[in-house]
C-alpha cells in the first residue's frame, strides 16, 4: 500500500476532529477524500504531511511511519494544502529551483527536474514571471509543481480547485489525472464533479467518523441497497401486475403515466417489465434505470441527525 490509515484519532480538548478512521490508498490510484466542512479532512491530511502528531492510530506512508519516521514520509509525499503558500516575489523558475534545493536535489538533477516539472505543469510561458504576476489557476500549477518537483510517490491536495474559475478548474483536473497515472494521488474536495470526473475510489467522513470507502460506482449502488428503474407509459397501467414481477420490492406513481419500481440489487427486472407490457398490449414510452446523484448520496451520508 503507497498510503495506510489505520485507527486515526485526533483530539482537540474534548472534540474528536478524526475518530478512529481506517482506509488504504495503492500505488497509481486517484483518492477523493470527502466530507462537509469541518468534517477532518484537512486535520488528516496534516498528520499524513507530518505537520500535526496523531492523538492514536497510525498512518504509514510509502513504507514510512508518521511519527516514527518522518524524515523518509516528507521525502515520499508532495503536499499542496488549501492556501497555497507561495514566494509572491520570487520568479517561477527560482521558487521551483529553491524548492527542490531545500528537497536536496542539486545539479544537473536539480536543473532537469525543474524543467521537467515546468513543462508537465504548463508553466513554460510562464516561468519567467513573478509569482504575484499570475492567475491564481497558474498559482496552482505552481503550487502542484513545488508539490512534485522532489519526485514523490504520494501527492496530498487540499481542495486544489478552490477559488478557480470553470475553465482553469478543467485545466488542473486534467492535470492531476494525468499525474494520477504514475503517482498515488489523494485529494479533498467537497465538489462532486470532481469525484466524478477523476477519482478511482472515494473516502467519506463525516464529524471525524468514515462513513463510506468505496469506488465510485459501488457508492452510487451500495447506499440505497436497491435499483430503482423508472418506467413510462402512454396510459394508466395496473400497480399490482407490476408488483408481481419476481425481484420487484415496490412500486410508486412517479408522475402521469410513470412508475418507479425499486428492486433488489442483484434483479434485473428490465426484461420482464417488457414481457409484461407485452402481454396486456400495454404501449411502453420509456424505460431507464434511475441513477442517484454523488451530490444526493454526499447529503444522505453526512447528514447531520
Amino acid at each position: 500500500m503507497s498510503v495506510e490509515v489505520k485507527n486515526l484519532t485526533k483530539i482537540y480538548g474534548t472534540q474528536r476532529a478524526v475518530d478512529d478512521i481506517s482506509f488504504t490508498v495503492d500505488q497509481g490510484q486517484i483518492l477523493g477524500f470527502l466530507g462537509p466542512n469541518g468534517a477532518g479532512k484537512s486535520t488528516t491530511m496534516k498528520i499524513a504531511t507530518c505537520y500535526l502528531p496523531p492523538s492514536a492510530g497510525t498512518v504509514v506512508v510509502a513504507g514510512h511511519d508518521v511519527v516514527q519516521d518522518p524524515i523518509a514520509v516528507r521525502r515520499n509525499v508532495g503536499y499542496l494544502p488549501e492556501h497555497n503558500p507561495l514566494y509572491l516575489d520570487m520568479y517561477v523558475h527560482e521558487y521551483l529551483e529553491f524548492v527542490a534545493s531545500v528537497y536536496g536535489l542539486k545539479g544537473k538533477y536539480k536543473k532537469a527536474r525543474v524543467q521537467e516539472m515546468v513543462e508537465l505543469c504548463g508553466l513554460t510561458l510562464e516561468q519567467g514571471k513573478k509569482i504575484g504576476a499570475l492567475s491564481k489557476g497558474y498559482r496552482q500549477r505552481v503550487g502542484l509543481a513545488q508539490a512534485l518537483v522532489h519526485d514523490p510517490q504520494v501527492l496530498i491536495l487540499d481542495e486544489p480547485t478552490t477559488g478557480l474559475d470553470p475553465n482553469q478548474i478543467v485545466e488542473i483536473r486534467a492535470l492531476i489525472k494525468q499525474i494520477g497515472q504514475n503517482k498515488t494521488v489523494i485529494f479533498s474536495t467537497h465538489i462532486m464533479q470532481e469525484v466524478a470526473a477523476i477519482c478511482d475510489r472515494v473516502v467519506i467522513i463525516n464529524r471525524g467518523k468514515l462513513v463510506a470507502n468505496s469506488d465510485v460506482a459501488s457508492l452510487q449502488s451500495g447506499v440505497r441497497n436497491e435499483k430503482v428503474t423508472l418506467v413510462e407509459f402512454e396510459a394508466p397501467v395496473e400497480l399490482d401486475a407490476l408488483q408481481s414481477i419476481p425481484g420487484v420490492q415496490r412500486v410508486e406513481l412517479a408522475q402521469n403515466h410513470t412508475y418507479r419500481i425499486s428492486s433488489s440489487l442483484e434483479a434485473d427486472v428490465r426484461s420482464n417489465i417488457f414481457r409484461i407490457a407485452a402481454e396486456r398490449n400495454w404501449p411502453l414510452v420509456g424505460l431507464k434505470q434511475e441513477e442517484r446523484s454523488l451530490e444526493q448520496i454526499f447529503q444522505q451520508l453526512t447528514k447531520n441527525e
